[in-house]
C-alpha cells in the first residue's frame, strides 16, 4: 500500500514528523518541489516556505486553494568557534568573509536577499562563497565550518544544537515569511490528504509548530 506523500519545505523536517509520522515526506527546496509537482510528481500535499509557490500551484489549477499555517523569521548564524570574529549583519561587509546563502528562486535566498536589501547591504552579496538549493544546506555549511555565516530561519537554530551561534536581525527589517499548504489536484489520496491538513491547522499540529519555534497566524 503507498503512502500519502507529503512535499514540505526543507525547514518544516524536524517538525512534520512530529505532527504526523505515517506519510512518505519529501523535503526540499520549496522551488524544487513546486516544480516537480507542476512535472507530474504524486504529492498528496504541498507545504511551502512561501506563499508564492503554493500560489503558482493554485492559479494554474494544480493544487487547491492554499492555506496559511505558520509564520517564521530570518536570523544570522556563525559556527561556534566563530573565527571570522562576525558579531552583527554589518559585519558582512568586510571582504574575505564566507557568506552562504539560499540560492535566487528558493524562498530562504529570496527572503535573504530582501532583508539584505532593507539593510542596504547588497554590497555583502559579494561574499557570497555558495547558493544552496535548501535551508538545511545553508545550516550544514556554517554548521561545519564551511562558512563563516548563512543566513536561516530561526526555527533552523536549535535543531543545529551548540554547532552554531544565533545572531538576532532587526525586526523592521524582517521580510514576511509565511508558509501554506495545498493539496495538488492529481493526488492519490483525498481523504488523506485532507486529514494531514486538519491535522496541521489542528490545535495540537499548531501547539507543535509553536514548540519548534514557528509563528502562528
Amino acid at each position: 500500500m503507498s503512502l500519502l506523500a507529503v512535499f514540505a519545505a526543507a525547514s518544516l523536517t524536524a517538525v512534520f514528523p512530529g505532527i504526523d509520522r505515517a506519510p512518505r515526506f519529501q523535503f526540499g527546496g520549496s522551488d524544487q518541489l513546486a516544480f516537480q509537482i507542476r512535472q507530474g510528481a504524486p504529492a498528496d500535499v504541498f507545504a511551502s516556505a512561501s506563499p508564492k509557490y503554493a500560489q503558482q500551484l493554485h492559479a494554474r489549477g494544480l493544487c487547491s486553494k492554499p492555506k496559511v499555517f505558520a509564520t517564521n523569521t530570518l536570523v544570522l548564524i556563525v559556527p561556534r568557534a566563530n573565527a571570522a570574529h562576525i558579531r552583527s549583519v554589518y559585519d558582512l561587509r568586510r571582504r574575505g568573509i564566507k557568506l552562504v546563502v539560499g540560492a535566487p528562486g528558493v524562498p530562504i535566498g529570496d527572503y535573504t536577499r530582501t532583508l539584505l536589501a532593507r539593510l542596504h547591504l547588497r554590497s555583502a552579496l559579494s561574499n557570497v562563497v555558495s547558493n544552496e538549493t535548501d535551508v538545511k544546506l545553508v545550516v550544514a555549511k556554517v554548521a561545519l565550518g564551511e562558512a563563516d555565516a548563512g543566513f536561516v530561519y530561526r526555527t533552523d537554530v536549535k535543531p543545529a544544537g551548540k554547532r552554531v551561534i544565533q545572531l538576532a536581525l532587526p525586526a523592521t527589517v524582517q521580510p514576511t515569511v509565511k508558509y501554506e499548504l495545498c493539496i495538488p489536484t492529481k493526488r492519490k489520496h483525498s481523504q488523506l490528504a485532507a486529514r494531514f491538513v486538519r491535522e496541521v491547522l489542528s490545535r495540537r499540529g499548531r501547539a507543535a509548530l509553536k514548540a519548534a519555534g514557528f509563528g502562528l497566524p
